[in-house]
């Protein structure tokens, strides 16, 4: 079950990653791609829900790494890729804030490191990302690719694997600038093994905004609901996990959300392949 636990990881990407509280072993590494998509969105949460102006697609293609620094510290890397296009309008308008385009550019850039505390019975370990302001933003379409800030993000992982299957939650911040607000993040999930090649999946994960921020972003950005300030959710979901090899793997995970602020109301479809090395 422990050799499990680590493919789980970067797979839901409305949150961004999941958080796992496992570690490589020195000199170990493990490498994810994963493409997810919310196709053809036009409701968004909001107080009250509002529409898009117009079709939006929100696609990325990530790839995410880890390496074994120490048998306790392992670094990781995400490396997000968005594919994003504006589509026809939801309600015809003689004057459109937005027009038709696409934006295809990199997200916010991840790296970071992770290290396991001395806890005894169960996995604890404390991790801090920096997400880097790489994103691109073109102001006709609305189409944003990641935030226009830097973030840092220390998180505290807990996991342990019981017979048959294993627990793990993770607290943490989100700590954002450039006027952006900061936000609370928890999240839990627990898995199991119907069948030997397979890992099944359940998860919750929240999102709540600090409101500690003013930045006012372009109407046309509010219109699409990408990476805007003050992005809130409940979500849940199920992933599943196919082991072709000791090493290799497939994965595919559903997730939706229950309720939240400024985040299409439309479910996420992922799909991805993972290698340890």
């Amino acid at each position: 079950m422990r050799n499990a636990v680590f493919v789980i990881i970067g797979l839901y990407t409305i949150s961004s990653f999941s958080q796992s509280a496992w570690t490589q072993k020195k000199g170990e590494a493990y490498l994810q791609v994963s493409y997810s998509t919310i196709a053809n969105y036009s409701s968004i949460f909001g107080n009250p829900d509002y529409a898009s102006e117009r079709k939006i697609s929100d696609n990325t293609l990530q790839f995410y790494g880890e390496f074994g620094a120490s048998d306790k510290t392992t670094l990781v890397l995400g490396i997000p890729f968005k594919i994003l296009e504006a589509g026809p309008l939801v309600t015809p308008t003689a004057n459109p804030v937005t027009t038709r385009g696409s934006n295809n550019a990199l997200g916010n850039i991840m790296i970071g490191i992770k290290h396991r505390l001395p806890v005894k019975d169960w996995i604890v370990s404390g991790q801090v990302t920096i997400d880097a302001a790489t994103g691109s933003f073109d102001n006709e379409s609305g189409l944003r690719t990641g935030y226009d800030t830097y973030s840092i993000a220390p998180t505290l992982n807990i996991g342990k694997s019981f017979k048959g299957f294993y627990a793990q939650a993770y607290t943490g911040f989100d700590l954002r600038f450039s006027g952006y607000s900061s936000n609370f993040k928890l999240g839990a999930e627990i898995g199991t093994r119907p069948i030997r090649p397979m890992l099944l999946i359940g998860y919750l994960n929240s999102l709540i905004s600090l409101r500690n921020g003013d930045i006012l972003v372009p109407q046309s950005n509010m219109l699409t609901a990408l990476y805007v300030n003050d992005q809130e959710f409940v979500a849940f979901g199920v992933k599943v996990i196919g082991e072709i090899s000791s090493n290799f793997g497939l994965l595919a995970g559903y997730a939706g959300a229950l309720s939240g602020k400024n985040v299409p109301k439309r479910e996420v479809l992922s799909f991805g392949i993972y290698q340890k090395f």
